[in-house]
């Protein structure tokens, strides 16, 4: 992680934002478990910021067992309380049922695709859209792809799964490339 990098102007100094911007974000990601990793961080994050969930990754990690979605959706209220307890993650009880929710719709959409990769990643045509933006101001928080699958996904009964938390979604898990064009990661992801 070399300092003198120009990266996206959103990590600023913060040495865990610059290890999240250089090693993930943006990478096409298309392991099922980590994409529902994912899904539950980016509804975690709505009113709070990104570097607030991430202080707080590991915690949820083992909070909700490694984010298996076929174990998370077997947690009932009591699994529900033990969460609200943890002071290691964000006590939001809507976020949690959440998590269970989609944990339980994710094993549907695997029966039916084959896999939680294959749903989410037909949104772009099986391959990361390429962006050119110069500058931050120019990335929109949300597209035409970004609501399509939200739509879809409340349409199948997910929570917390808004626009413009889609197209959070789909930067992280390199759907979308939207590194600024003088980013070193730019090109690396391309």
């Amino acid at each position: 992680m070399r300092k003198n990098r120009k990266r996206c102007p959103w990590t600023s100094d913060d040495p865990l934002m610059i290890a999240y911007h250089d090693r993930e974000w943006g990478v096409p990601l298309h392991d099922d478990r980590k994409l529902f990793e994912f899904l539950v961080l980016e509804g975690q994050q709505a009113g709070l910021s990104w570097s607030t969930v991430l202080r707080k990754r590991e915690n949820f990690r083992k909070a909700f067992q490694g984010f298996h979605p076929a174990v998370v959706a077997r947690y009932r209220e009591r699994d529900v309380e033990r969460l609200l307890k943890n002071e290691g993650i964000i006590r939001n009880r809507m976020k949690i049922e959440s998590a269970i929710t989609n944990a339980k719709k994710v094993l549907v959409i695997q029966e039916e695709f084959g896999s939680f990769d294959a749903y989410l990643w037909r949104f772009v045509g099986k391959k990361p859209v390429k962006h050119r933006f110069a500058h931050l101001g120019e990335i929109p928080v949300t597209t035409d792809e970004a609501d399509a699958m939200s739509k879809d996904l409340k349409k199948r009964g997910f929570k917390f799964v808004g626009s413009t938390m889609c197209y959070a979604f789909m930067q992280a898990v390199g759907m979308v490339n939207d590194h600024v064009t003088g980013c070193f990661r730019y090109r690396e992801v391309r």
